[in-house]
């Protein structure tokens, strides 16, 4: 450490001309009030461009999504046919769940009126057998 010795220092220094002592590596000096500025200038910048980017990270994110809905939205499946409803609604949840068949309902066939059944005769009345 030939640049920090104190012996050679005070050989070259005029006469009536005290150098300071030379700043040890190790010692501490505080930051400035510019130095302590452009850190927080720094620190600003760096937070604001952290905020722009995720703002754009996440509406490219919004477009892509909404620009994936809207193709989905106006797909064609040309493959599968196309499912008509019939001509009179079927109000048997059965068949809208597909467990059972669905009766074909024809217009030129005349409709069957469905009556109740007849009240039931009462059992024959017997005698039981004295004891």
């Amino acid at each position: 450490m030939a640049l920090f010795d104190r012996s050679q220092a005070q050989g070259t220094a005029p006469s009536g001309f005290e150098p300071a002592p030379p700043a040890s590596a190790l010692a501490y000096t505080p930051p400035s009030m510019r130095e302590l500025r452009a850190q927080a200038v720094h620190r600003l910048q760096v937070g604001m461009f952290g905020l722009a980017g995720m703002l754009l990270l996440v509406s490219l994110a919004n477009v892509i999504m909404d620009r994936a809905k809207y193709l989905d939205d106006t797909a064609v499946n040309v493959a599968a046919p196309e499912v008509s409803a019939s001509e009179t609604k079927a109000n048997d949840p059965l068949v809208d769940m597909g467990v059972a068949p669905e009766l074909p309902v024809s217009g030129n066939q005349p409709q069957t009126s469905i009556s109740p059944a007849p009240p039931p005769t009462p059992a024959p009345s017997v005698k039981a057998p004295p004891p």
